[in-house]
């Protein structure tokens, strides 16, 4: 539906999330009908980008927290809590990631 001619559409508001989603995937959808399936060896490398894009943040995170609960003796609160951002931090960027198209 064209929401230039459908008479309910105010041209003020922006277009409804469904009608964005549906365009979302016809493109696609066009863009698989054109390029194909990716290849094995595209798999592999996207799961591989995407295991270092969740890995480096926590481990940043787990180094970060050991050193400043070693400079605070503070046990292991900075390391747990900054694992947890770092973790956190991994799967929000490596879902970014796999949002595109």
């Amino acid at each position: 539906m064209n929401p230039d001619r459908d008479p309910r559409h105010d041209p003020g508001q922006p277009a409804a999330p469904l009608d964005h989603a549906i365009r979302t995937r016809r493109n696609r959808r066009a863009l698989w009908l054109r390029e194909g399936e990716r290849s094995l060896a595209q798999n592999l490398a996207m799961i591989g980008a995407l295991g270092w894009t969740i890995i480096t943040p926590t481990l940043i995170g787990i180094f970060a927290g050991r050193w400043l609960d070693r400079l605070f003796s503070a046990g292991l609160f900075w390391t747990l809590g900054l694992l947890v951002a770092g973790l956190a931090l991994g799967c929000w960027l490596a879902w970014k990631r796999i949002d595109r198209p």
